[in-house]
């Protein structure tokens, strides 16, 4: 039952129909809240057709967007730094909290763990695709927090996972361990692994707004085993599976992409410790997290609703997976 002194907020969320964006607008209206949506109309059209979508391209004319307020914008989209830029404008003076989605990726130092005072990428003309990511993402923060200071929130997810993840990543393992046979487990059993539903991040977005919650927050969940997060990918798929650990070393000598060439595995020795974020801050006020158990149901559900994916949307092919074991182990 809701409090007599329930305040319904207004939103707009700018893009909102594709996995983040697409729990956000589902956390938002489970809470009695309001919300807008301005998108191309592109992915998932007609997804919320209760909700209000504004049609436009936010890199260029946003003047669909004149003449209005909300209490609170959700940037679930933001990549570069101009295109936000944009965003701000339009929407300076319109808004009361400018809260941006930005990324884990921001941080210049992976090797060590860290917390949001950790120092971030500068973006560069010469950079790599895999740090510009991360620096476009930290220009966009400054955009942000240049504008709206303390209205303004800034979410740093880690590895979302969850029901409708377009990436599969997380979908894979317990569908791999559905399957049975012999199944190709990456690294250790003791190598970190980190992530977070996507629902709890939605929740935590929506709740920035409602608790005017400012400032920036790593929003990732607590860091376990892969052993065991695998060790649960089996219990919920009830399959006999032979486990075959293959070390991270063999991997990379054989090929194979340190950067989630299996699923979820991340090898690269500069990363060491991407998957031991500080996330205390965020956890201290308020960052609520459903349990590991919940999300493998939710998500082996999900993904067996939509049947059987492409051999190429599989993460690890069964036919690589299988060339791999013998390869590497036989």
């Amino acid at each position: 039952m809701r409090s007599s002194t329930f305040r319904p907020l207004s939103l707009l969320v700018l893009g909102g129909t594709r996995f983040l964006g697409r729990a956000v607008v589902e956390a938002v209206l489970a809470d009695g809240h309001q919300v807008t949506l301005f998108n191309r109309g592109r992915t998932n059209p007609g997804l919320f057709p209760g909700v209000e979508t504004v049609i436009g391209d936010r890199t260029g004319d946003l003047s669909a967007l004149s003449h209005r307020r909300w209490d609170a914008v959700v940037d679930v989209a933001g990549y570069d730094p101009q295109v936000v830029g944009l965003s701000v404008d339009a929407l300076r003076g319109r808004v009361g909290r400018y809260v941006f989605v930005s990324s884990l990726s921001v941080l210049a130092d992976q090797s060590t763990p860290q917390n949001e005072d950790g120092e971030l990428l500068v973006l560069r003309q010469d950079m790599p695709p895999e740090e510009a990511y991360g620096a476009r993402k930290a220009a966009c923060e400054r955009v942000v927090l240049d504008a709206f200071a303390q209205r303004a929130s800034i979410v740093r997810p880690g590895m979302i996972v969850g029901p409708h993840d377009p990436t599969d990543r997380f979908a894979y393992w317990p569908r791999r361990f559905a399957r049975g046979g012999r199944v190709l487990l990456p690294g250790d059993p003791a190598d970190a692994a980190q992530f977070i539903d996507v629902r709890d991040v939605a929740d935590w977005i929506v709740g920035c707004v409602g608790e005017e919650r400012g400032g920036v927050f790593n929003v990732t969940g607590p860091t376990l085993a892969f052993g065991a997060f695998f060790e649960a990918c089996r219990a919920l798929a009830g399959a006999r599976a032979e486990t075959v650990w293959v070390p991270s070393e063999r991997l990379l000598a054989a090929g194979v992409d340190p950067w989630m060439g299996v699923p979820m595995w991340i090898a690269d020795p500069a990363c060491e410790a991407i998957n031991r974020v500080d996330v205390s801050r965020a956890l201290a006020a308020g960052l609520t997290l459903r349990p590991l158990a919940r999300t493998l149901v939710d998500t082996l559900a999900w993904d067996t609703a939509r049947g059987a994916l492409p051999q190429d949307r599989e993460g690890l092919g069964e036919q690589e997976e299988q060339r791999l074991l013998r390869m590497l182990t036989d």
